[in-house]
């Protein structure tokens, strides 16, 4: 939690998410754990493998065995992969796994995005978000939410998470800083959210749990 005075909180502001498409059931996956993107494909963990599809098409164009049962982030190079209590640095072109560290739930954590020269994880039934050393799995500092956190990323200086408890869920923006709720886009009842990653710009791509889809949100940008 961080330490400094929370004074004056601004009152957060929901939303209806807007999806504007739907890809997926992915074949031969029953659920989907963490996504990220590199820029050209979206990579969504199914917990044997990960699968890369063009957002344009929905075309599947790549495949990696490994385990993948939870958060999955992009650095610019290598893939990041939460499996079970680790964290794998992954060479996307031949899939080999060049590094792994602890992961800072020790099998309890969910989320995963890289962001300014970390990886932020989140911790699910924990409610956190840790920001941590890549090379070590040192925590750095850790930020509170008041929802079970799915997945995580940050885009133009934001930080973003998911939230799935019962049959709700949620994308909110967060003051890193102060752990205060300042947006919220509602997905519809019964529409989860697991992983989570933007595109950079104005959308989230959003792993759907169980339904073995991923979904683009619109992100707001108007402030």
């Amino acid at each position: 939690m961080n330490q400094m005075t929370r004074k004056e909180k601004p009152r957060s502001m929901a939303s209806t998410a807007e999806i504007v498409r739907e890809y997926g059931p992915l074949a031969g996956t029953d659920s989907i754990h963490g996504v990220t993107f590199d820029g050209q494909r979206v990579w969504a963990a199914t917990g044997a493998k990960l699968v890369a599809f063009d957002p344009e098409s929905g075309e599947v164009t790549r495949t990696l065995e490994c385990a993948c049962d939870a958060g999955t982030a992009f650095d610019g190079t290598y893939l990041y992969q939460i499996a079970e209590e680790r964290i794998d640095k992954i060479d996307p072109a031949t899939g080999s796994v060049v590094l792994s560290i602890s992961a800072p739930g020790h099998g309890c954590d969910s989320g995963l995005t890289w962001a300014e020269g970390s990886l932020w994880v989140g911790q699910y039934r924990d409610r956190k978000i840790h920001q941590v050393d890549p090379s070590t799995g040192a925590i750095i500092r850790s930020i509170e939410s008041n929802r079970y956190v799915t997945g995580v990323t940050w885009v133009d200086g934001e930080l973003w998470h998911g939230t799935w408890e019962g049959d709700e869920s949620d994308i909110r923006r967060i003051d890193a800083q102060s752990d205060a709720v300042l947006e919220r886009l509602e997905m519809p009842h019964d529409t989860a959210v697991s992983g989570l990653e933007s595109n950079g710009a104005d959308l989230f791509y959003c792993g759907g749990g169980t339904s073995g889809k991923v979904r683009a949100v619109r992100r707001p940008t108007a402030r």
